[in-house]
């Protein structure tokens, strides 16, 4: 048995690549949509990738089955309760998928969305204990796949958190203890609250650890799986709706057109957004008025699809050689509306110097200042409400980042604002937007509520 696991740190998302060497019969499970990965590993391990299977309609990323379909004439599988707007494939509890000796037994886990599967892998048809079961984002390590998301449309929370309680319990924890658990995603992932950094464990060592698998009522389960939960990304309801509809392939290598200045600037007066992927130091010493900043050295995508929306037109700036990057990874998670980018952006700045502005960031020691001269500053926490919870700065108002579009009605765009994150990162991307929003006075925290609680602690005012 050939089996390997693809994890991509930006999207805590993991796909698998399962074959069998005797037969050369392939099969990959949850791909990205930037497939080359997978077809190296057919070309070198000889085979032949014949079927793409979703283990349910994702919302956080576009699943790659129709570019591995087309590259390869695989086949296209979900679950059975799967409706997909087209031609596909329909497994059913029970079943079993041979790809030679190795096989595929198909379990319906519904809960996190109502057409989840897991995938359990047999090295052996006859093998008792199974070398591995793929749960997709019905169990995770250390968590379960929250219940409470758009992609079930029709179907509260409860009723899903019900099915997973099902799902969990007579499915996935009757088989063997030794059994390994292979999940969809891992830490940093919205679609769980508490998942851990380790890629695999096993089913006798999460009964042991997982606070959902341990015993408790079903009323009891039910809540402690849906309180708490994170505010989504608004992009998950549309890649869920994607996911089940036929839409365009993704070419991987094409370029994003060259724009100059002012065609940029014309998109940006049209409503696109100029979306800066340098870094907030580089961003904050100079950008072009009006940018948005995500950086791409952090969780690029899901912070893009937290404050831009799908159907927004993208022009990208940043360092040159970087735009295909940034024009790939946000496709990953459907985001096709990329119209171009501007060529050589530090010649700009230098030809243009009207056009370009910097960035307020604070030290810890000046945003203290702040908070003690200034009146009426509003001062804005950024990090998630579980984040927000467990500390703060005194008087600050916590808006998530994925909230931050919505919630500027309720903010006042003439007081001297100042916003912190956990780190600096999300901060830059909520002060660059509440400036293009004409915010008139913004500014981040350098290092964030950690900087700021270290110096707190230091000088004795916390402990």
């Amino acid at each position: 048995m050939i089996f390997e696991q693809y994890y991509l740190e930006c999207l805590s998302q993991a796909s698998y690549f399962i074959a069998d060497e005797t037969t050369g019969r392939a099969v990959v499970v949850d791909p990205r949509r930037d497939i080359g990965q997978y077809l190296e590993a057919a070309g070198e391990h000889g085979v032949t990738i014949e079927l793409v299977i979703d283990t349910h309609f994702h919302a956080d990323f576009l699943s790659g089955h129709f570019e591995l379909a087309k590259a390869t004439g695989a086949e296209i599988a979900f679950g059975a309760r799967a409706k997909p707007e087209f031609a596909a494939r329909g497994l059913h509890d029970g079943e079993r998928v041979p790809l030679g000796d190795v096989t595929l037994e198909i379990l319906e886990t519904p809960g996190h969305t109502p057409e989840s599967i897991s995938i359990v892998v047999y090295e052996h048809a006859a093998d008792e204990v199974p070398y591995g079961v793929l749960t997709g984002d019905t169990l995770f390590i250390g968590d379960v796949g929250r219940p409470d998301l758009l992609s079930a449309v029709g179907l509260s929370s409860g009723e899903l958190a019900n099915m997973l309680y099902d799902s969990l319990t007579f499915k996935l924890m009757t088989l063997p203890d030794a059994t390994r658990i292979f999940p969809g995603h891992g830490a940093g992932s919205a679609c769980g609250k508490n998942l851990s950094i380790e890629l695999s464990s096993t089913l006798g060592a999460q009964r042991a650890v997982n606070y959902a698998l341990q015993p408790m009522s079903r009323d009891d389960f039910v809540h402690v799986v849906t309180e708490g939960q994170p505010l989504a990304p608004a992009y998950f309801g549309y890649d869920a709706i994607r996911n089940r509809e036929a839409h365009e392939l993704l070419d991987e290598r094409r370029y994003p057109a060259a724009l100059t200045v002012g065609e940029a600037l014309e998109r940006g007066h049209q409503g696109a957004i100029l979306l800066d992927t340098r870094d907030a130091a580089a961003f904050a010493a100079g950008h072009l008025v009006g940018s948005v900043n995500v950086g791409l050295e952090g969780r690029y995508a899901t912070c893009v699809g937290s404050v831009v929306r799908p159907d927004e037109e993208v022009v990208l700036l940043g360092d040159p050689g970087a735009e295909l990057e940034a024009k790939v990874r946000l496709s990953r998670i459907g985001y096709d509306s990329v119209v171009g980018h501007v060529e050589n952006l530090y010649a700009v700045f230098q030809q243009h110097p009207m056009l370009v502005q910097p960035a307020s960031r604070l030290t810890v020691e000046a945003f203290d200042d702040r908070r003690r001269t200034v009146p009426g500053l509003q001062v804005i926490d950024v990090r998630a409400t579980d984040e927000a919870a467990e500390g703060s700065v005194p008087g600050a108002s916590n808006i998530p980042l994925p909230a931050l579009r919505d919630a500027m009605s309720t903010l006042e765009p003439q007081r001297p604002t100042v916003v912190f994150c956990a780190g600096g990162y999300r901060s830059s991307i909520a002060a660059s937007w509440l400036r293009r929003a004409s915010f008139a006075d913004v500014s981040d925290v350098l290092g964030g509520y950690r900087a700021w609680e270290a110096a707190q602690v230091r000088q004795g005012v916390i402990t």
